[in-house]
This record gives C-alpha cells, structure tokens and sequence, in this order.
C-alpha cells in the first residue's frame, strides 16, 4: 500500500517546537533539541504540524509501505536516536494501548541488552489506561486516536430526566476517515463499518443495530477529498489489520453510491477477500435494502 509520512530534516530543524501543537497523535515530539517522530505507526500524514515549521524541516513523504513491524522501528530508527526518544517510543505506545507492539518493543531492548529507560517504572508495563486521560503531546484532542473497547459488552441503560438513554457502541476515536490509522489496534480483526456521513443521523437505531460491535469510519464521498487515500486506508485494514467483513452503510441519493465504488475498488487492490455487505438508508431513517455483495 501506499502511505504518507512525515520526514524531518535535523539540519534545518531548529527545535522550536512550532509544530508539536499541529500532531493530534503526539507523534512528534521534541526531544534532545530537535523534532523526532517518535512513532510513524501513529502518523496520519496529514500535514498539519509542516505549516508551523519556519525553516522548511519538515514534509510529507509518501511511499509504498510494508506492514507495520515494531523490531524493524526500534532496529532502523528509535535505538539510534538515543534513549529519550526510546522512552517517548515506548510511552507513546502504551498511551495508544498498542500493548502487542509494546511487548515487542520491550523484548527487542532486552534481546539487545539496551537498557529499557522506563524499566524502573510502572510505565513500562503494558498498561489498559482509560486513553481518554492519555498524554497527546500538546496536539488536537479532537483526532487523538482513543481506545473505548471493554469486557463489558455495554453500559446499562439508565433513565435520565425521564427519558430512556441508549449507550453509545462506539469503540474508538477519530472515526473520520482521513484521520483513522488503519492498522490502529482497534482494528485488528474487526468488523468495519463503513458508514456515510448522514446515516447517523437519519438511521435512529445506528448505535444499536448497525454500530454495535464494530469499528467506524465515516466519510462522504461526495464532498470529501482525496478518494484515493480512503481506498489505500481500507486496502491497509484489509491486508494488515486484516478486518473480517465491510459493512457500507450509505444513503438512498445517488451521490452516496460513491462510499461502495471506493470499497469496491480497495477490494479489487489488497490480497485478501473480505466479505462486502450494503445497507441503503432512505432519507426518513428506513431501511430500504440490505445485501452482501
């Protein structure tokens, strides 16, 4: 799959710390005096910390990228930029709760018999830290990737001010799809739905009967850019997160059509099949068809 990644020049960048603000995921952070990317698993490619970059130190880079593998990360990059950016690394995954990649990391040092900077710290074990509270390094709260999987199916369901309140069945955040890392851990083996922007709201049993027990990205294929990043973005959930089905759910006007075209095309690119269901929503929230394709 192809990706974009932001690329640092260390001779141009300063260290002033313009651009930390503008990463959502805190995967920039400024260490030993300089801007590192202490973690490309989290990098959405997005750009928004290069327009805060005075001296041109920073740009997006894209490239064909091979599944996301950890030893290689700590072999090619994180070890040889010293134990500060060792220890942001391992923060940084243990904030996202990628607590697979986190052991991988931890056993990597121990086989190398690189000191763990976090060893004395009850930090350094792979933790289920509520992510909501997790450090996101200065960025928007709005696109911190967050992690609301539990063992517990759902919360009750309580009266509030004499109305009945339905639990959300959301399980993560962002869910817009340009902000989504697709190989997020949330994603693994799951089922995705794929929902276009109104049918949240004309469909008033999403959370319970379309949303339960899925991931989500949302996205309009009409007013949206840059449909070639969402067909790239699912063939990496399908060839490395490996989800198991795609549930579209788009609405009744033509335009909708779009969100399977994309899927379909994404489809015809990974290696793997998965299977493909339709749900058409009619504008007054009914279900007017539903069929695996």
């Amino acid at each position: 799959m192809k990706r974009q990644i932001i690329t640092i020049d260390e001779r141009k960048c300063t260290g002033c710390g313009d651009c930390i603000p503008g990463c959502p995921e805190g995967a920039l952070q400024l260490i030993d005096g300089k801007a590192r990317l202490v973690s490309d698993l989290f990098c959405d490619g997005l750009g928004a910390c290069i327009g805060h970059c005075p001296t041109g130190a920073m740009r997006i880079e894209t490239r064909e990228a091979e599944p996301y593998d950890e030893r290689r990360v700590m072999a090619e990059s994180i070890v040889k930029a010293g134990p500060n950016v060792i220890a942001a690394h391992l923060r940084h995954l243990r904030d996202h709760g990628a607590n697979d990649y986190l052991r991988e990391a931890v056993a990597y040092l121990e086989e190398q018999g690189i000191p763990n900077p976090l060893e004395h710290s009850a930090a350094s074990a792979p933790q289920a830290a509520h992510p909501a509270h997790a450090h996101h390094g200065g960025g928007c709260p709005g696109s911190k990737m967050m992690d609301f999987r539990s063992p517990n199916v759902s919360a009750p369901v309580s009266p509030v001010g004499g109305a009945v309140h339905a639990p959300s069945e959301l399980r993560q955040w962002p869910v817009q799809l340009h902000l989504v890392s697709p190989i997020a851990p949330y994603f693994e083996g799951s089922d995705l739905l794929l929902a276009a922007d109104c049918v949240a709201f004309a469909a008033g049993d999403f959370h319970n009967r379309l949303l339960r027990g899925k991931t989500l990205a949302v996205a309009c294929p009409k007013l949206d850019s840059g449909l070639d990043a969402y067909v790239e973005k699912l063939v990496a959930m399908i060839d490395h997160a490996r989800i198991n089905t795609i549930t579209v759910a788009i609405m009744e006007v033509p335009c909708c059509g779009g969100l399977l075209s994309v899927v379909e095309e994404a489809s015809r690119r990974a290696s793997r099949k998965v299977p493909v269901k339709k749900i058409v929503i009619g504008v007054q929230g009914d279900t007017l068809s539903e069929e695996w394709v």
